[in-house]
């Protein structure tokens, strides 16, 4: 049994950190958002982590930023606005807040989003409340999610450590031990713990080539998962579906990391081919809520039965979203065998825990996945099968035992997943 670290002790094991930490701003700012000289760059942070924002906007300017917008994020003002605010307030986006978003995306700006915030920060909140923030949000800061969606603007997501995040995830060690231990995490599994963690992002993504180059050249009609908690689906591709993983590009060709971490490859499947059951691998964290040990049904494409023995009301409200909340717009596959999974750590924050297990995702589905899609609007993706909506949320599907076989246009199997590790890691 380790020794408890004194607050003193966590302080100094902080600074002895301070020169890692700096290299992961760095990296967020030159490889996530690739800013480029005279570029706006805007950061959202929560405000406990102002001292690592500040060190964001430091080495933004210094990599020639044209200006940096910050905008703060705070779990109890959160919640107290949730609290005390009508429904109703929430089912719109002020006008001065469109005109921030929007008008940033349309200048060119690149978005960095630091997630760091209470798993369950929104317990016991009407869940229809920050869903309705979320889809007004979506639908009517157009350029801005828009921007996103189709390759007009960098964007990037990455955790800093909150003191409530942090002893959810180490529930017995003192908040400031915790908030130690998990920055060690965030930097370990963001390759942000050796000298150079830029070149060390440039061989890691390397390593997604392989697997996109495979999946790529199959081809598959469909995906078949199987696991003994319980799922059988069977999940149809759209034609000229693509598999994307690792860096992203945009359509004037800057080359940008959308998540640090990540691990996976993906694409988006038609929307209207999924048939079955799927059980989640591990508990969901969504708007300040946890959904755990669900299972939802689909058939002809849509989900059409979900239960979960924590979090339904939250579950009901993703589904309540629009239509397309109850079609799938990602699938990813993820080895076992990766830094997040191997690590042990249940982060509860899906950025990190959709990294360590294959998953799904209801909601939107992405242009780039399907040959020519960035050219297309949202009728013709649709018309393609892929997914609109005005959500996008990731669930855990990765258990230990989960196989996956591609199926050809013949019928044919072949294993991708054996034991939930790629099949040629399983040889």
């Amino acid at each position: 049994m380790s020794v408890p670290m004194t607050a003193e002790e966590c302080h100094v094991a902080i600074g002895h950190l301070s020169p890692k930490i700096d290299n992961y701003a760095e990296l967020l700012v030159r490889k996530g958002a690739a800013l480029r000289r005279g570029q706006e760059l805007v950061l959202q942070a929560p405000v406990e982590r102002a001292d690592f924002a500040r060190r964001v906007v430091r080495k933004a300017y210094e990599a020639g930023a044209g200006h940096v917008t910050v905008i703060w994020s705070d779990d109890v003002v959160g919640r107290l606005t949730y609290e005390h605010v009508d429904k109703a307030y929430f089912e719109h986006v002020p006008s001065w807040q469109r005109e921030q978003l929007n008008s940033l995306a349309e200048a060119g700006a690149a978005f960095l989003f630091l997630e760091g915030s209470d798993p369950s920060a929104l317990d016991g909140i009407d869940p229809a409340k920050p869903a309705a923030a979320r889809k007004a949000r979506n639908t009517e800061c157009l350029a801005f999610r828009e921007g996103m969606d189709f390759g007009r603007n960098v964007w990037c997501i990455a955790g800093v450590p909150v003191e409530a995040w942090a002893r959810e995830v180490f529930p017995e060690l003192s908040g400031s031990e915790a908030i130690y231990r998990l920055w060690l995490a965030i930097l370990s599994v963001a390759r942000s713990d050796g000298r150079d963690p830029q070149s060390a992002w440039e061989t890691h993504n390397a390593t997604f080539e392989k697997n996109k180059r495979l999946l790529n050249a199959a081809a598959y009609d469909s995906l078949r998962y199987r696991s003994s908690n319980g799922t059988d689906l069977v999940v149809g591709m759209n034609a000229g579906h693509l598999w994307e993983g690792g860096a992203a590009r945009t359509v004037d060709g800057t080359v940008f990391f959308p998540n640090i971490p990540t691990e996976e490859v993906f694409t988006t499947p038609n929307r209207n081919r999924t048939e079955g059951i799927v059980h989640s691998a591990m508990p969901l964290v969504h708007a300040g809520q946890v959904i755990d040990d669900f299972w939802i049904r689909f058939r002809d494409g849509a989900a059409v039965e979900w239960d979960a023995r924590r979090g339904k009301a939250a579950l009901d409200q993703i589904m309540a979203a629009d239509e397309g909340a109850h079609h799938l717009g990602e699938v990813a596959l993820i080895s076992k065998n990766t830094p997040i999974r191997q690590s042990g750590i249940l982060f509860y924050d899906t950025l990190y825990d959709e990294n360590a297990s294959c998953h799904l995702a209801l909601g939107m589905g992405f242009p780039e996945c399907l040959d020519g899609g960035l050219d297309m609007g949202k009728d013709e993706l649709l018309a393609h099968g892929v997914n609109q909506s005005s959500t996008h949320v990731d669930f855990m599907v990765g258990a230990d035992d989960l196989d996956v076989w591609g199926v050809d246009t013949n019928g044919e199997e072949t294993p991708i997943f054996v034991g939930g590790q790629w099949a040629w890691e399983a040889e």
